[in-house]
């Protein structure tokens, strides 16, 4: 057998392969967006095509009248305002917590990288257990916290929740970045007699760009989508949308409107959708940016 004969049957299989494993991938993320298409069908028929139809079926006509009220008039609960009022208030949770939390990480990962101290390491390790306390342990004594502070059932002791879980893993991922930064530079920048924070600004924060879109994609997704700590520390005006869709989907006044009910789910999760669908490739670059040191 030549060459040229082995090179076509190599070429040949290579397509086979190259076919079959697309085919896999999109059976693979069609049966993963199933639940999705489900929702969206739902939510764009009314009620008696749901009550007749099946859960594939496509709707006859498209009814936009469930996602207005899923917005504005449907009842979560004692309140009939529909999900934009708590959709505004997780915004003014996720917003303020995810910039502070990223900063703090930011800053102590750069300090316990490359300003290393007695006892870095301890307190590195220390500060990682954070990242494997179930949200369940801390809920006592997050309450009793928020209320010596004065800020329970507000707005301002969500954020400081979130800052608190969060800034153990913000500090894992800027520490694991700034290793792959050579040593070398920052002394470099201390002889020339730049101090801590002058070398932070000037120097690393600007070579940080990969890390910190993970590290804003990562906490957004995680404050936008929690459910427990919204419920357990939040007050009636305070309340996350995540919580408000559970209120939405289990009050009920007269027949159960289950197009209200998905329309209402899927604009609760459209931030976090539209983050993943537009940074998605950025959060893959910024989580290998840092892998290799050098």
């Amino acid at each position: 057998m030549n060459k040229s004969t082995l090179g076509r049957k190599t070429s040949g299989l290579d397509k086979v392969l190259r076919v079959a494993l697309y085919t896999v991938l999109t059976i693979v993320a069609a049966f993963y967006l199933i639940p999705f298409i489900v929702m969206l069908i739902t939510s764009l028929k009314d009620v008696e095509e749901i009550r007749t139809g099946t859960l594939l079926s496509l709707p006859a006509s498209l009814h936009f009248d469930s996602w207005v009220k899923a917005w504005s008039s449907a009842c979560t609960g004692s309140s009939c305002g529909g999900i934009s009022p708590y959709f505004m208030n997780s915004f003014q949770i996720v917003i303020p917590a995810v910039l502070i939390s990223t900063l703090l990480g930011a800053i102590n990962g750069y300090v316990i990288s490359l300003w290393k101290f007695r006892g870095s390491d301890l307190f590195f390790a220390l500060l990682l257990l954070g990242c494997f306390v179930p949200f369940q342990v801390i809920l006592l004594p997050m309450a009793r916290t928020l209320g010596w502070l004065g800020i329970a059932n507000t707005t301002s002791g969500l954020v400081f929740v979130h800052v608190v879980y969060g800034v153990a893993f913000t500090t894992l991922f800027f520490r694991n970045f700034y290793q792959s930064i050579p040593n070398e530079l920052v002394k470099a920048a201390r002889l020339d007699g730049a101090g801590f924070f002058t070398i932070f600004y000037r120097i690393i924060l600007p070579v940080s760009t990969p890390i910190i879109v993970v590290t804003v994609i990562w906490q957004f997704t995680q404050i936008w989508n929690d459910f427990l700590f919204g419920v357990a520390f939040s007050g009636f005006d305070t309340q996350p949308v995540t919580v408000a869709l559970n209120n939405l989907v289990n009050t009920s006044f007269g027949g159960k409107e289950y197009n209200v009910d998905m329309a209402a789910a899927i604009i609760a999760a459209l931030p976090t959708l539209a983050v993943y669908v537009f940074a998605g490739k950025y959060f893959v670059r910024g989580l290998t940016a840092g892998a290799v040191k050098g």
